[in-house]
This record gives C-alpha cells, structure tokens and sequence, in this order.
C-alpha cells in the first residue's frame, strides 16, 4: 500500500480523448464512466472521447468529465493506496470528497454538473474576467487587487497557486487595472484566461442560493479521509463541514499553497501526492510549494499501468 495524499485537477485539465485509453484498458474505468453517463442522463463519456472540443470546454460540461475521469483513475488504483489526505482545486474539491466516499458518484457528478451551469449563468447576469500573475508575490498581487476595485468593481486574489503564481478575478476593467499595476509591481507576466465568468470571486454571489440548495439534496457522508478544504485550507472531516465549506468555495479564493503546506503537515514526509485525473498541473504547483515532496501524476492508462507495476 502507498501512503498517499490524493490530489484532484479543477477545470481547464481536460481534453478531447482525455479517460479513453483507461476505459479500454480497465473494466473497473469504463465502469465509472458508464454510471456517470447515467447519472447525468447524457453521454459525458462520448463527449470526452470524440469532442468537440468547443463543447467539452463548457463550464457544465467540463466539470463532470474531469470529475469523471479523476473517479475513473481512482476506480483502478485505489485498492493500491492507503490515503493520509485528500484534497482538489476549485471543482477539484468535489472530486476529492467523492473519492473519499463521502459523495455518491452520481451525486458528484449531478453536484459539479449543477455548479457549472450556476457559473455559467452567474457570468452571464455580471460578466468577469480572470488573468494568471506570474512572478510576484501573492501580498503584492492581493495589494494591487485592493487598489484596482473602484467603487462597484471588484478584483480579488482568487486562485493563490504557488507562492508567486496569483489568479485574479473579477469585473473585466478592475482585473485589467490590478494586471497592470501587478506589472508595474514586477510581475514578470500577466496572462488573460478564457473563462466564462469570474470565478472563485464576490461576482459568483448569484450562484450561491442554487448551488446550496442543490449541496442540501445530496446525501453526504464523513469521508474516508480528510479532506484539505480551498476555503479553509484546513482538512474536513465531517459531512456537515464538507457541505458548509463547498458552498463557502463558490465565492471565497482556492488557498492552495496554505492546502499543499497542510496536507503535507498532516501526511508526513513518507506520503506520495498522487494526482489523479487528466494532466500534470497539481504536481507542479506542489514541486514548487514543496519542493521535497513525491509526487506522481496518474491520468493516462500507461501512467496508471506504470504505477499498478510498481505498488
């Protein structure tokens, strides 16, 4: 058994194709893939495999095929892991929690699926933007935020990545004023994503009624193990807390680097992160947040076969 800290990826990890190659390869994946298609009524797993990409990438769409995929991994390797702590980015988090059986698959599933469809809309009632600052500091980064809102226009440190990798959030002309005095700061590069919305910030507030009635349908239970949550940065370990902070995460910032210096505090140094779900992101924050921790990136069927050979 491989003492782990389970990491799960949050959006803008997935991919046309992203889960195939597991679902051929191992029954216990194309099981996972098959219960989520009929939890959500549609076929995700189709979509992932064959795209169109243009569709896949839709917030509500996106966020049950990652999730889908991190089950997927979890499904085949779980057996092999005895988890410490667990703990996801963003919708990540969702994945974490179902992982830790403290949600039913299906239910993790309709959760994010809902969520995505929330955020869509809550971008289209306010439209937001979201930008990457590299190489500053996050005190200077939330400083800038502080001075860019204006009056009812807000920018906020929402994604606290590595200790000098900031997403900001908000309303489109309050994040390109805080880009811009980030870069008169030294930032080395402010980068514009593609998003549908400003996420993980006050301009999410709209959606927060739909997604706590819909936390308040689902069944949760106290996950295996804890659990690091993006709001507190403190690991969960009761059902009632797992709902109060998910419904917290829509509009409160991801505190990752406090959550991968938790994690690792609470794991030991004989803990391996193991990031499951599609692409490599997680693990590289965590080499630069903690430098000596292990890490191993499980997404792909040969990447999972690899690590099966090994345990």
């Amino acid at each position: 058994m491989v003492k782990a800290v389970i990491l799960c990826p949050g959006q803008g990890a997935q991919r046309v194709g992203m889960g195939k190659d597991l679902a051929e390869r191992f029954p216990a994946a194309r099981d996972i893939f098959g219960s989520i298609d009929d939890a959500l009524g549609m076929k995700l797993s189709a979509l992932m495999w064959n795209g169109p990409e243009a569709d896949l990438i839709l917030t509500h769409n996106a966020q049950p095929a990652i999730l889908a995929h991190s089950l997927a991994v979890a499904a085949v390797v779980g057996a092999t892991l005895a988890p410490a702590a667990g703990a996801g980015h963003s919708l990540g988090e969702y994945s974490a929690y179902t992982v830790a059986r403290s949600l039913a698959a299906a239910d993790g599933a309709s959760l994010v699926r809902r969520r995505g469809e929330l955020m869509l809309e809550a971008g289209e009632r306010r439209a937001g933007a979201m930008a990457a600052v590299l190489g500053l500091a996050t005190d200077l980064v939330v400083l800038a935020c502080r001075e860019a809102s204006i009056g009812h226009e807000v920018a906020v440190a929402a994604n606290i990545n590595t200790p000098d990798q900031t997403v900001i959030s908000g309303d489109p002309s309050a994040v390109q004023r805080a880009g811009e005095k980030a870069r008169a700061a030294g930032a080395k590069r402010v980068t514009p994503l593609k998003v549908s919305g400003a996420f993980h910030s006050p301009l999410m507030a709209p959606a927060q009624a739909g997604l706590r009635a819909a936390l308040a349908a689902v069944t949760f239970r106290d996950p295996a193990f804890p659990i690091i949550a993006n709001a507190s940065a403190e690991p969960v370990r009761d059902a009632a807390g797992a709902r109060k902070l998910l419904d917290q995460q829509l509009v409160a910032p991801v505190r990752w680097v406090e959550c991968m210096r938790r994690a690792a505090d609470l794991a030991g140094q004989d803990a391996t992160f193991v990031e499951i779900g599609p692409g490599t992101v997680l693990a590289g924050l965590l080499k630069r947040i903690v430098p000596e921790a292990k890490a191993v990136s499980l997404g792909t069927a040969e990447e999972v076969s690899k690590f099966l050979e090994a345990a």
